[in-house]
């Protein structure tokens, strides 16, 4: 079956049209009500002429053919509504990252091409400070959200768009090529735009299969099971701007539950979270490893939360330790703890299921359809029981590239024995009990409470400065963000920079969450004879500092 999102999220409205499929705040909407929205922000998208000019069989696998509409929105009816309507329109959403600065949002624009960009007024300051800058960008359509941020010149209102336009089906037919896109980012620290067919992202990770694992058939089936699934209620925690809490609201939506959004969307507010799960009759909640879990924990030390409905938890993005996997256990003993595992460029890989019964475990993955662990020189497949440290890989549904990057597409998804693979980077054992030891990324990427950091980036932020002579930034272990960026810094003879100063400058380049939580200062950085960084040096003073 060759899905494609418009025709699944009509599909899901047919089936239970007057089911309740998103709450915020003092916003409530049915599935009927939702496809009538989203059909509306297709059209009106339409009217203003963005099209697919290019079928997906004239393109190589790092290219579009599809206008983009990027999303620069919190948490709220609108980001859903954003991706839903552009999929019906034929166009291809783009995440952004609202923590961006100015330079990183310029870069994000440019890369992905976009045409329209729906965002919160809040963010009208900084459209009106790069829009100059983007030749392509034509399109803007602003959220109002009680900032008083009046219109920018040449935007429209966004409910008043939806309200001028018609909620009849759109006058296109969305196909199982059309993109999804995923930004995530790169070693040396720039996003990469992750391009799928939606068809094959459907399947590897956003609804497409069933509870036993297997793929879904038909239209028919997923109305099925839309129909007899009619208590589901989850709760979505982290930022819509980052795939992992995509692919869990979808895969819930295509499940025919309600979608619920805290109050709090520009933080995680433990309080407003676990208040939630009661008055909303939660049943199950997403989160993000221990960046999640540990506030959770700590705020139920504090007072008494009504968790009896809640039964499933699910943890994606970042690791959830045994620890604090144990700790939710013992606060909800009825649950069962989904520990996935996965990337932009694989879908859904592996999980790791947590009960009261079974204990808690972590680093062990039980592997989906299609993954497995490649040999280090890419040459074949490695079997259960190797000893051989390996690539943790995915074969069969996987992306056709980075948008605008053939070398890079090359090099991650490559071809092993005919077969067409991709391998983002994760070391990996292939246990002889069949499950898969997932040892971590092997660049230099850290990884704090569910957010790539990448250190070369955040090394030429600092070198900004300049009272820096050198640095090399590397992470070292925290309770609560999993890893936390630290800098190994050599000032210049007499300079005095400190620490705030230091990250003022970095601020400038860098968005907030990926400067530095310490500083370690030394009178010289240790390189290889070749230039390159000594990272296990720079860990080891990370970790006496």
């Amino acid at each position: 079956m060759e899905f494609n999102f418009a025709d699944v999220h009509e599909t899901i409205a047919n089936a239970a049209p007057d089911r309740e499929a998103f709450v915020f705040r003092d916003r409530r909407f049915t599935h009927r009500q939702l496809a009538g929205r989203t059909r509306r922000l297709a059209n009106y998208l339409l009217s203003r002429g963005v099209k697919t000019p290019t079928e997906r069989r004239d393109l190589l696998g790092h290219e579009s053919g599809q206008d983009h509409v990027a999303l620069y929105l919190y948490n709220g009816n609108e980001y859903l509504e954003g991706m839903l309507g552009a999929w019906k329109a034929r166009c291809a959403s783009v995440n952004v990252n609202y923590r961006y600065v100015e330079e990183e949002l310029v870069y994000l624009f440019e890369n992905s091409r976009s045409r329209v960009v729906i965002y919160h007024a809040e963010f009208a300051s900084q459209i009106a400070a790069i829009r100059g800058k983007l030749a392509n960008l034509e399109i803007l359509i602003q959220v109002a959200d009680g900032s008083g941020n009046a219109l920018l010149p040449g935007a429209v209102d966004y409910e008043e768009a939806l309200a001028g336009s018609s909620p009849d089906k759109p006058d296109v037919q969305p196909s199982g090529d059309d993109l999804y896109i995923v930004y995530t980012g790169g070693t040396t620290g720039m996003p990469k735009g992750v391009l799928w067919r939606s068809a094959d992202i459907f399947v590897a990770a956003m609804g497409g299969r069933k509870p036993d694992g297997t793929d879904l058939a038909s239209l028919e089936e997923l109305a099925e099971q839309v129909e007899a699934m009619d208590t589901l209620r989850g709760l979505v925690g982290p930022p819509f701007m980052h795939g992992a809490a995509q692919w869990s609201s979808f895969i819930l939506m295509s499940m025919g539950a309600c979608l619920v959004v805290p109050d709090v969307v520009k933080k995680l507010d433990a309080d407003d979270f676990l208040s939630m799960i009661a008055k909303e009759k939660i049943t199950s909640i997403t989160m993000v490893g221990d960046a999640f879990a540990r506030p959770l924990l700590d705020q139920m030390e504090k007072k008494d939360y009504d968790l009896s409905t809640l039964f499933i938890l699910g943890s994606g993005g970042a690791p959830l330790s045994s620890a604090n996997k144990e700790a939710l256990l013992a606060k909800v003993p009825h649950g069962m703890i989904f520990d996935g595992i996965g990337s932009s460029e694989t879908g859904a890989q592996a999980t790791n299921t947590s009960t009261k019964d079974t204990g808690a475990s972590t680093g062990k993955f039980q592997p989906g359809p299609g993954a497995c662990v490649l040999s280090g020189d890419l040459t074949h497949v490695l079997e259960p029981g190797s000893d051989e440290m390996g690539w943790f890989a995915q074969t069969g549904r996987v992306p056709l590239g980075y948008l605008g990057d053939p070398e890079k597409t090359a090099r991650t998804f490559p071809v092993v024995g005919g077969k067409r693979y991709s391998v983002p980077g994760d070391r990996a054992r292939y246990k002889e009990d069949g499950t898969i030891e997932v040892l971590g990324r092997d660049s230099v990427t850290i990884n704090s409470g569910g957010e790539k950091i990448f250190a070369e980036e955040v090394e030429q932020a600092l070198k900004q400065h300049s009272d820096v002579y050198d640095t090399v930034v590397t992470g070292r272990p925290s309770e609560r963000w999993g890893q936390e960026v630290v800098a190994v810094v050599q000032l210049r003879d007499d300079a005095t920079a400190g620490a705030n100063e230091l990250l003022a400058e970095a601020g400038k380049h860098v968005a907030r969450y990926k400067l530095p939580k310490a500083f370690v200062f030394r009178s010289s950085i240790v390189r290889s004879p070749s230039g390159k960084a000594d990272y296990r040096w720079a860990k080891e003073q990370a970790a006496q500092g």
